[in-house]
């Protein structure tokens, strides 16, 4: 399996060497950057790339990592033989499997997406040290072991919240998505907006850059952020005369694509 990027997704050169080199390694490719920078979606592309399916497991503040492999359902069980339910009977009935059961269980191998690790508790990583490793985990209710049919391509998105431990980070393959530059982000533009005025876009980026390049700005505008922004502006009919015409304004137009908290615009203002 070798990843080249797809039609829809622009993979720079050192991306597309991390993915390769994951997928090489059978290690997880742990991916980090500002959000906003395609993380997620590398996952998606990656699978849509190799032709295989993809599971996805969103990580929040109150995940634990044993929901990744199962969860036993025993208050479902106990209101099941206070009525006489035969379902009580077998146990497994009230196994619900996690996404890394799913992705260990599929007849081919899929693309498992870990996405946000970084938003889960500070031992979260720890405890899937083993199970990423080995590829297979314990069922203590059923006394059996699930083991991995086919290794999946496990990719782990984080976004800084937290650092994660050594020890997770000694079993991942890194990669850290740089925030694309004038040329890339034209790329990137012309695959979500095709046919996009040339004169259109070269001023478009240059208002943007010159946004994120602002000292003292609490949250820079990213690459999703940049996309919402001219698709408003091609909905709203605006040509690169109507920005020039702004250049001298402290705020861009439609600048609540770009800007999302009060500071940032006082800032301008």
């Amino acid at each position: 399996m070798h990843f080249k990027g797809t039609k829809d997704y622009v993979a720079t050169d050192d991306l597309t060497v991390a993915v390769n080199a994951a997928i090489t390694l059978q290690r997880p490719l742990l991916v980090k950057g500002e959000p906003g920078t395609g993380k997620t979606e590398l996952a998606r592309q990656v699978a849509a790339a190799l032709g295989v399916p993809m599971l996805e497991w969103s990580i929040k503040s109150t995940t634990r990592a044993q929901q990744g492999l199962y969860e036993y359902d025993a208050v479902s069980r106990l209101r099941d033989s206070q009525l006489g339910d035969e379902r009580v009977h077998d146990i497994s009935n009230y196994i619900r499997k996690g996404k890394l059961w799913q992705a260990f269980e599929t007849y081919e191998r899929v693309v498992l997406l870990i996405d946000e690790i970084d938003k889960a508790d500070i031992e979260f990583p720890n405890d899937l040290l083993q199970e990423l490793d080995k590829m297979e985990f314990h069922v203590y209710e059923t006394g059996e072991t699930i083991r991995a049919r086919h290794r999946p391509i496990v990719i782990i998105t984080s976004n800084n919240e937290k650092e994660l431990p050594d020890a997770f980070l000694r079993r991942c393959f890194f990669h850290y998505i740089r925030f694309p530059d004038a040329e890339t982000l034209a790329k990137i533009v012309e695959v979500h907006h095709p046919g996009i005025k040339s004169a259109l876009l070269t001023t478009a980026l240059t208002q943007f850059f010159a946004l994120r390049e602002q000292q003292g700005l609490k949250k820079k505008p990213s690459t999703s952020e940049m996309l919402d922004w001219l698709k408003l502006l091609l909905a709203e009919d605006l040509g690169a005369e109507d920005l020039k015409q702004d250049a001298g304004s402290s705020l861009p137009r439609l600048h609540g694509a770009l800007l999302k908290n009060e500071q940032d615009v006082h800032l301008f203002e």
